[in-house]
């Protein structure tokens, strides 16, 4: 089982290697704003864990296993933004409170959260209703 910090590290090196066909060290260490040296160590963790290969000097390729994570890790990160967008949360905390709860919630919270936001999706008026609401709370 990947720790929150393994989880951040598969994150970043999928949407590395979707954006740009490649994650390097450097890339990785400045995108999570660690020194390279963690990243290195992280690397090799995942590498001993199958979740990814690592070859020193030759870069690093994600195992199947290291895919499917790195992908269903991205899915949640957007759809908890997309949850938070949809409740009225503002923009400017939007990824602050994204990255503070994405690793304390379980899988069966985050699929309910799925349906939730499919069920405003399939009614906006359901989300205008929830927006007013807050909105209404706020002022009293």
């Amino acid at each position: 089982m990947a720790t929150p910090s393994m989880e951040d590290y598969l994150e970043k090196i999928y949407k590395l290697i979707d954006e740009k066909g490649y994650a390097r060290v450097s890339d990785i260490a400045e995108g999570l704003e660690v020194h390279p040296s963690s990243v290195t160590k992280m690397i090799q963790k995942l590498d001993k864990d199958n979740y990814l290969i690592y070859e020193k000097y030759r870069g690093l390729v994600l195992t199947t296993k290291g895919q499917k994570v790195g992908k269903r890790l991205v899915d949640r990160h957007q759809l908890l933004e997309q949850f938070l967008t949809t409740i009225g949360v503002s923009e400017d905390n939007i990824y602050k409170d994204v990255e503070g709860i994405e690793h304390h919630l379980s899988w069966d919270s985050i699929t309910c959260i799925e349906a939730l936001v499919e069920y405003f999706r399939r009614d906006t008026s359901r989300g205008e209703d929830l927006i007013k609401l807050k909105t209404e709370l706020e002022e009293s």
